[in-house]
């Protein structure tokens, strides 16, 4: 059946029986390729009657179709233009994992994170108005996404507009862990309490057409009486719809036929089942949320067991057993408890831990709280999604000078999620923040010492960053040491002028470098810059001052990152005038997705090219091979 799609307006003249068989091969499909790429399984196995459904009723590029978060856009991608190249999801040089408008005319707007779309689907629908084109918008959120903020903002401000706008709220009850909170709660009485939609499809039957009015008087009353979430959506200005089986594609016809002749807000309540089609996905919904490549047999990942731990587990055992031995302290996640590895605070101390949904603003402003009373708060969220809380950061916690103790995973380059998912930023929209400490460490044992050094630490907020995957060496869980803030380590005592400062990530590989270099009769000093505010200003006043050459390297952005910090402290106390100053990091442009290793080589930052931009910069020959 897929093979007979050339655009998606051939599905509008397939009979059921054949979008039934459709979808079953379309999950095939989705199994067949990420078995081999990976990639987020669960969410779109959850909506493939969905995207088929609404591509029959709409037509894109014409009608706008808004996915939030975008990571359950394959089906989409399958049905619109990317059928042939689907088997280079995620790949380097392939197509994306989420949504692009870069990529195809059919994708309306680009996303990785979630709660933007209905803003941007609004910002759409007005736009339409003004310039009086005649098109659909159509928003895609999650239940998860209703936890957010932005989405909530998004609704009041349609509400009041009175715009012309379709909400598909996709309610399969998970985000990537279970959801949490009242709305969620909400939503699940629903689930499973169909009185409303029974008692609605009866008065309706029941009521002459000239009764209508009488009959939204009684629904009214029925939705108060069953608790039906219409009432909030309704109060907010929105046709509340549902909650309707979001796997029968003649029932999602139906709706979307008759939604799109209505005039205002309307938000369709579709109920899914995330991982459909496939019992290892069903059986496992959190990891088949996102996950590496898998046997399509029994779901197991295709690579050996992990030989050293990740980087999220050193620290989920770490922040345990700083818990198990303060009542004070806590661990607070964005949605995100196995990702950072505060599953293990949950399952062991769960009162001393909090989910507070996809809410990053709130999460860092309620640690701030938690702080300002005496509780030390450890507030795990992606480097990526930080970003999101940038002003609560700043106002709420910094500006305070509160004890926050920040982790940021997936530091760097992240390979597969691309541009949305890489963590490059931080050391720059951090640095420029006052009473901060940023830390970075070389691997796990560093990390355990920089969780207990955070948990001493209360002069105010303190960071920690790294990157997603294995540490580079297995870590020993000895006895932890509290860090001198502020303080480098000595990684290597060189002989000559050349100093060379990574940090983090960046430690192992130049070692590997130096080892070359010692060959070629070049002995460089090295230190493993540790602390990226505050500078080590011994080491800065000595060892680099004295050098004449100076290599930094980071998987930061190089626009405000750790290098520049070390150019400005040279530059405003008058000591480049007699050194070269060469820094590493990732350039100023957004990275594509694939391979970290493929992506290190492309922007030069492989072990390869670092070692032969030392040799250009200290003029000595490459040799190659």
């Amino acid at each position: 059946m897929l093979e007979k799609i050339a655009s998606p307006e051939d599905l509008k003249a397939f009979s059921y029986e054949e979008l039934e068989e459709l979808a079953k091969e379309i999950r095939e499909v989705i199994v067949e390729v990420t078995s081999e790429n990976g990639g987020h399984v669960g969410p779109n196995l959850g909506v493939v009657e969905l995207t088929i459904a609404l591509l029959r009723n709409f037509s894109p590029p014409k009608d706008k179709i808004v996915w939030d978060v975008s990571h359950q856009t394959y089906v989409y991608k399958l049905l619109t233009d990317r059928k042939d190249r689907f088997h280079t999801l995620r790949r380097y040089g392939g197509i994306s994992g989420f949504a692009n408008i870069f990529e195809s005319e059919y994708d309306a707007w680009g996303a990785g994170h979630a709660g933007t779309a209905l803003s941007a689907a609004l910002g759409m629908a007005k736009a339409r108005d003004y310039t009086g084109e005649d098109y659909h918008v159509v928003a895609v959120i999650g239940d998860a996404s209703l936890t957010i903020g932005m989405t909530l903002e998004a609704m009041n401000n349609a509400g009041s507009l009175g715009v012309d706008l379709i909400t598909i709220l996709n309610d399969n009850g998970w985000s990537i862990d279970k959801n949490v909170g009242r709305i969620a709660q909400m939503l699940a009485h629903v689930q499973v309490n169909p009185l409303y939609n029974t008692l609605r499809d009866k008065l309706y039957r029941i009521l002459p057409s000239k009764g209508k009015y009488w009959g939204s008087k009684l629904e009214d009353v029925i939705k108060t009486i069953v608790q039906d979430p219409a009432a909030l959506f309704e109060f907010f200005g929105f046709r509340y719809i549902g909650p309707i089986d979001g796997h029968n594609i003649k029932r999602l016809d139906e709706i979307l036929k008759n939604a799109k002749s209505l005039k205002g807000p309307i938000l369709i309540h579709v109920i899914t089942e995330k991982g459909r089609g496939y019992p290892p996905a069903l059986k496992d919904p959190e990891t088949f949320h996102g996950l590496g490549s898998y046997d399509k047999v029994d779901g197991k990942p295709k690579k050996k067991p992990k030989s050293r731990p990740k980087y999220s587990k050193v620290f989920g055992q770490t922040v345990l057993e700083i818990a198990r031995q303060d009542i004070t302290v806590v661990g607070i996640t964005a949605a995100m408890p196995k990702g950072t590895g505060l599953d293990l605070l949950r399952d062991h101390l769960p009162s001393q831990y909090y989910d507070v949904g996809i809410a990053e603003q709130h999460a860092v402003t309620f640690a701030a709280g938690l702080a300002r009373a005496g509780v030390k708060p450890f507030v795990a969220i992606y480097s990526t999604f930080l970003q999101r809380a940038y002003d609560s950061v700043i106002h709420d916690v910094a500006l305070q000078k509160l004890p926050v103790r920040f982790f940021m995973d997936r530091a760097g380059l992240v390979g597969d999620d691309g541009p949305t998912h890489h963590g490059v930023f931080d050391l720059s929209y951090l640095r420029a923040i006052p009473n901060c400490v940023i830390m970075v460490p070389k691997d796990g044992d560093e990390l355990r010492d920089m969780v207990y050094t955070a948990w001493r630490y209360e002069k105010g907020p303190i960071f920690t960053r790294y990157p997603r995957g294995e540490v580079p060496s297995e870590p020993g869980f000895g006895p932890p040491h509290i860090l001198p803030i502020g303080e480098w380590e000595l990684m290597v005592e060189g002989e000559g002028d050349v100093v060379l400062l990574p940090v983090g990530y960046f430690v192992y590989p130049v070692l590997d470098v130096v080892r070359e270099l010692h060959e070629r009769g070049i002995y460089p000093t090295v230190y493993n810059a540790r602390f990226v505010k505050p500078l080590d200003r011994e080491v800065m006043e000595s060892a680099v001052a004295g050098a004449r050459y100076v290599f930094t390297f980071e998987d930061n952005v190089l626009m405000g990152g750790f290098g520049s910090a070390v150019l400005e402290y040279l530059g405003d106390r008058g000591m480049l005038s007699d050194k070269r100053i060469v820094r590493f990091g990732i350039p100023d442009r957004f990275i594509t997705h694939g391979d970290k290793s493929l992506l290190l080589k492309e922007i030069g930052l492989d072990r390869q090219s670092l070692l032969e931009a030392i040799l250009r910069t200290l003029r000595v020959r490459v040799r190659r091979g």
